[in-house]
């Protein structure tokens, strides 16, 4: 993602995220904590979804990401675009740690327990559900972990 996709980005986190404020602001100091914090869109003629990584705990040898949020605009949904966002970004981001001699141990997931995006989650990453946190944000939610994920170069 380049700080120019960021407009595009907020409209699509806004959409998907209506009880989050500030969304452009919100993005811009994501966008400015690289490398802990990664950005990437998915686009063709527009940008259809972004993802955003987290990298927990300090720089390791082992690390452990957070897929902290993920959106797809509404028409492009169960298209594919969110499995492609999430695999490709992956790639991206096992090269930049191989560059420092680290590479991915586990990933987190937290989504609300009614969201249907976990299927996503188990499909692409095998994250398996460990923990239901009560009444954290708006509802109940989830704590998916994908343990030793697996990722093609």
């Amino acid at each position: 993602m380049i700080k120019e996709d960021l407009a595009n980005v907020a409209k699509i986190h806004h959409k998907a995220f209506s009880r989050q404020l500030h969304s452009e602001e919100w993005l811009l100091c994501n966008f400015n904590a690289y490398p802990r914090i990664r950005l990437f869109v998915a686009e063709e003629k527009e940008i259809l979804g972004y993802v955003q990584w987290i990298e927990k705990s300090g720089f390791r040898r082992e690390v452990v990401l957070e897929l902290e949020q993920i959106a797809v605009l509404p028409s492009k949904q169960k298209q594919g675009v969110g499995s492609l966002l999430i695999s490709e970004s992956l790639k991206i981001i096992k090269k930049e740690l191989k560059q420092r001699d680290a590479t991915i141990k586990h990933i987190l997931v937290t989504t609300r327990t009614d969201n249907e995006a976990q299927k996503l989650y188990k499909k692409v990453l095998n994250a398996q559900a460990e923990v239901v946190i009560t009444n954290l944000f708006s509802a109940d939610e989830v704590l998916l972990i994908a343990r030793n994920p697996f990722i093609e170069a």
